[in-house]
């Protein structure tokens, strides 16, 4: 499908949730934005709750159709009026990946649901079929395609996501922080597929933190105050300073796996794992998307039991945040969710010390609900590690986080630590690594390796 020259238009365009249409936030998202875009690759940037998913959800018709609000000036997308066309109609034209790519599936294995557009389309059979094989090697998941969407890890639903939309054959693809849960070879092959469909003339608008990782976008834009505006030169962010290295008591064991494999029943992951962490030890772990990752932060928090060997851990609260934070979240506020564990856990202090240090004040009385991803990754994370947790166990904490999100995300973990806090992540954050970790273990072909820092410390 072929967009025209000019394919997502905005004129004057402005929206404010349904909460500020009522006059309970002071100002709207967006605000009297202007804007052309034609084929090519895009990135947009800018700090979490700044409006980046909002102007994303304006070339779909999720907003306003979906979320309400108020919404004024004129937007069009591949000639369509947005406010005007149903969605199922700008559907077919436009590609749509979620930040959080599991809200998007609606059926049961991976092949059905990279069908479920072009069957919507009614296409013929034979040209669903090749549209989905095309689909699935694009992305490099054509060996998942028998697989339930439940048993995938997030970076494999993430890749699942985007073969759904390009099986629609769109000829505009929006995708919200695609690379959050990708590793590096998901990384790789995602930027690479966007490169050659932008090359091929299609409009594709990515939002992502990270520009380094498209450092070949034909266009950056940033929001920020409502607005949207071009950057010429974005810089890449610089790589944190590494922490020095901290001597640890040998003796102060905090979780042990003895002899494990771990995985699922009738699906071992790793073999023979033997590893141990300490009391105020930070300790990340690496891997393909697939590979365990998840799986072994489970077994450690005692979610999953190891397959063989055994788990040891010692007495006190477990802290786990998993990849979906919304599963955590069931207050009317931020500031309601901390308050509850502190509660829970018998804990004296105030909310706004655990809010404070996530950088979380400004946004304390608001409902979870209403958040950006970053921001929801951040109120998870003051609801799981208030209270002061024995062993806080992160699976990929950073995803959809700005520059100071992450800065302040850091300085959280390492004070816990500094508390006598033990620390387990797994990431395919780098710098996050370098920041915080004494020891990387790497996941690669079923064993658990221990890696070498960045610096050689």
């Amino acid at each position: 499908m072929t967009a025209p020259a000019s394919t997502i238009s905005l004129e004057g365009v402005g929206y404010g949730y349904p909460a500020w249409a009522k006059n309970e936030r002071p100002v709207p998202v967006l605000w009297d934005v202007e804007l052309e875009l034609g084929p090519g690759l895009v990135v947009v940037t800018g700090d979490s709750g700044s409006g980046k998913s909002t102007l994303l959800r304006v070339c779909n018709g999720l907003v306003p159709h979906f979320h309400g609000g108020r919404f004024w000036g004129r937007a069009t997308v591949c000639g369509m009026d947005v406010v005007s066309t149903p969605t199922r109609v700008l559907a077919r034209h436009v590609g749509f990946v979620f930040q959080e790519p599991e809200i998007g599936f609606v059926r049961g294995t991976v092949e059905r649901e990279v069908s479920f557009g072009p069957e919507n389309l009614g296409l013929p059979s034979a040209r669903i079929r090749r549209l989905v094989a095309d689909a699935l090697e694009q992305v490099g998941v054509t060996a998942l395609a028998g697989r339930r969407i439940r048993t995938l890890s997030g970076g494999e639903r993430q890749r699942v996501a985007l073969a759904a939309a390009l099986a629609a054959d769109p000829a505009v693809l929006v995708m919200d922080e695609p690379t959050s849960q990708l590793d590096d070879d998901g990384t790789r092959a995602l930027t690479a597929t966007l490169g050659r469909l932008a090359a091929d003339g299609r409009t594709v608008v990515v939002a992502e933190h990270r520009l380094g990782r498209f450092s070949g976008a034909d266009r950056t834009l940033c929001t920020a105050d409502a607005g949207v505006a071009e950057l010429e030169h974005p810089l890449a962010p610089e790589r944190p300073l590494l922490p020095p290295p901290r001597a640890l008591a040998p003796e102060a064991g905090a979780w042990a796996l003895h002899g494990a494999t771990v995985g699922l029943p009738g699906r071992p992951l790793v073999s023979e794992v033997d590893v141990a962490g300490c009391a105020g030890e930070v300790v990340v772990i690496t891997g393909a998307n697939g590979s365990g990752k998840t799986t072994l932060l489970r077994t450690i928090a005692g979610l999953v039991p190891p397959l063989s060997g055994r788990l040891e851990r010692r007495p006190g609260r477990v802290a786990y945040l998993p990849q979906e934070p919304g599963v955590l979240l069931h207050r009317p506020t931020v500031r309601a969710e901390v308050e509850q564990t502190l509660r829970w856990t018998g804990t004296p202090g105030r909310a706004d010390e655990v809010l404070g240090l996530l950088g979380l004040t400004a946004i304390a009385d608001r409902d979870p609900r209403d958040l950006s991803v970053g921001q929801r990754q951040r109120a998870a994370l003051a609801a799981v590690l208030a209270g002061g947790p024995k062993l806080a166990l992160l699976d990929e904490p950073t995803r959809g986080m700005d520059g100071a999100a992450r800065r302040s995300l850091a300085g959280a973990l390492r004070a816990l630590a500094d508390a006598g806090a033990a620390v387990v992540l797994a990431t395919h954050d780098e710098e996050l690594a370098d920041e915080l970790a004494e020891r990387v273990l790497h996941l690669d072909g079923g064993a658990l390796r221990s890696r070498a820092l960045a610096g050689g410390s």
